[in-house]
């Protein structure tokens, strides 16, 4: 997935009317989904609610203006507040604004250092397994809002009522497309069931149960700590394991975003703006953020394509705080709740519950196990164990491919043809294709089908030419390519067999042999020998 999103060419948007329009009716109504979000997720971190709103200002508006993806949102979000809570339980909110800013400079680093390209390494069940599992994450945090202050969950009228609006928003969204799209479907669900409930006096919470949005301008602030090593050994770990998830987090919906909009997207660019509005907001009293996929969904299914939109939407929730906080406080929860709701079905990957049988176990495993980390634990954990399990399984099947074709030169050395990468998982193969003693006194190992990878195959090389030297044989390496024979230079005495050089990667003149399904006296060649077992 990334690497297409890589490949394809920007697409330019014109800036008519009618697009600024769509940009502009997009931005308010992610604005208004990012309020209860960006309250819950400060009382998850355990502090106040515009310590989450001014993070969502300043992380949505750097990112949309610098970011790698036009059409992008950003702000506070759950699976890094999951990780502050503890620091600010046993440290203070102090200590998470230094974290803050130590997140956005390592963030930065990895920018600099185009690191962020990495993602590509990330393969395709490990993205069905992150969208599924955020689309679950998404869903059961808007249960929270079917609960009481104490906790009990809604029962009778209230519950019903509560539901009927959920419903309502969510039918308003699926049905307005289809008679037109000049106006967001998100919106429109959040101003049907608003003036529904304000006009028949319908006794439902409301925004402002869940907290004040008041507020007056973020004012600049620099975290109130001591500048020591100790206050360093507290904020580092606490400032990698956020910047990885934001990261993490950012780029894959980046990729996502992608390919919804079939436009190119910079991941290193996206870091660096990443790590430039986690600083800011450090310095401004935010509790820091990396991009949202639901709010990105709802951008961009609302029609949203330029940087004007999570522009806009940043400088709409400011002026809720400063100056419409009454009025968007009387917003129903279930409304926000219906647009969330629908976000998750629209972000789940339900074709990959239809592949699972058609694509390989192993495949089917990662998505299950990315999909069950990401709700269970978080999103970095995720993917690094999705990572693994294919890289293993990629490992696996590389190294069966190890094999042999066994031929004989002009001067009568026997010649191994190796085909298959020479790595630590083809090791003990690559041992059982030789027969060392019935072998003549000189052999040859021609690599031009295979490669020596790592440090695991030097060491087997050298394995085979300690056997046929005590066995009074001479063996040579042939057709090494060029980042193989760095590799035997860089090992030095690691590896002590003749090397043929053959620069050009064609047999040498003075070989007076080609392999063409021959044996070099001009019979035919065996068969491959494979690796055994």
């Amino acid at each position: 997935m990334s690497g297409r999103a890589e490949a394809l060419a920007p697409v330019s948007v014109q800036l008519t009317p009618s697009r600024i329009k769509t940009e502009l009716l997009a931005g308010l109504t992610v604005a208004l989904a990012l309020v209860p979000e960006a309250v819950a997720f400060a009382f998850v971190a355990g502090v106040n609610p515009l310590v989450g709103l001014y993070a969502a200002f300043f992380i949505g508006i750097i990112t949309a203006c610098l970011g790698g993806r036009p059409g992008m949102i950003s702000g506070a979000t759950g699976a890094l507040a999951v990780v502050m809570v503890t620091l600010v339980a046993q440290h203070g909110v102090e200590y998470l604004f230094a974290t803050v800013v130590l997140m956005g400079l390592i963030q930065i680093g990895v920018g600099v250092l185009r690191w962020g390209k990495f993602i590509r390494m990330v393969p395709h069940p490990v993205m069905l397994g992150f969208v599924n599992g955020l689309a679950i994450v998404i869903f059961l945090a808007q249960l929270g809002q079917f609960k009481l202050a104490d906790g009990s969950w809604l029962a009778g009228a209230d519950l019903f009522v509560m539901l009927a609006l959920v419903a309502m928003t969510m039918a308003v969204i699926w049905l307005l497309p289809k008679v037109t799209t000049a106006f967001p479907a998100p919106l429109a669900g959040i101003l049907v069931c608003s003036a529904l409930v304000l006009g028949l006096g319908i006794d439902t919470r409301s925004v402002g149960d869940l907290a004040s949005i008041a507020g007056g301008l973020p004012e600049f602030h620099i975290p109130m700590v001591p500048l020591t090593w100790e206050t360093v050994e507290i904020i580092l770990p606490y400032a990698v394991i956020l910047s990885a998830i934001g990261l993490i987090e950012s780029l894959l919906t980046l990729n996502l975003v992608s390919d919804m909009t079939g436009t190119k997207g910079g991941a290193s660019k996206e870091c660096m703006a990443q790590g430039i509005a986690n600083v800011v907001t450090g310095f401004f009293g935010g509790m820091g953020g990396c991009a949202m996929i639901g709010q990105s969904m709802i951008n961009v299914k609302s029609g949203a394509r330029t940087r004007i939109s999570g522009i806009v939407a940043a400088l709409f929730l400011l002026s809720f705080i400063l100056f419409a906080s009454p009025l968007i406080e009387r917003i129903p929860v279930a409304a926000l709740v219906g647009v969330m709701f629908m976000v998750v079905i629209g972000t789940f990957a339900w074709a990959s519950l239809k592949i699972m049988h058609k694509i390989p176990l192993t495949d089917a495993l990662v998505i299950v196990i990315v999909t069950c980390v990401t709700v269970y634990s978080d999103l970095a954990v995720a993917v690094v164990v999705g990572v693994i399990i294919s890289a293993l399984t990629y490992a696996w099947n590389a190294a069966a491919r190890i094999s042999a074709r066994i031929g004989t030169s002009k001067e009568g050395w026997k010649v191994y043809r190796l085909s298959g990468p020479l790595f630590f998982g083809s090791t003990s193969g690559f041992a059982d294709l030789f027969d060392v003693d019935n072998d003549p006194e000189d052999v040859v190992i021609d690599f031009i089908d295979s490669r020596v990878v790592d440090h695991s195959g030097l060491e087997a090389i050298d394995s085979l030419a300690s056997k046929y030297e005590a066995a009074g044989k001479r063996l040579h390496l042939r057709h090494l390519s060029k980042d193989c024979q760095r590799l035997l230079d860089k090992a030095g005495s690691l590896v002590e067999v003749s090397v043929l050089e053959d620069p050009d990667y064609e047999v040498a003149v003075d070989y007076g042999h080609k392999f063409d399904g021959q044996k070099l006296d001009g019979s035919k060649l065996d068969g491959p020998t494979p690796a055994k077992g």
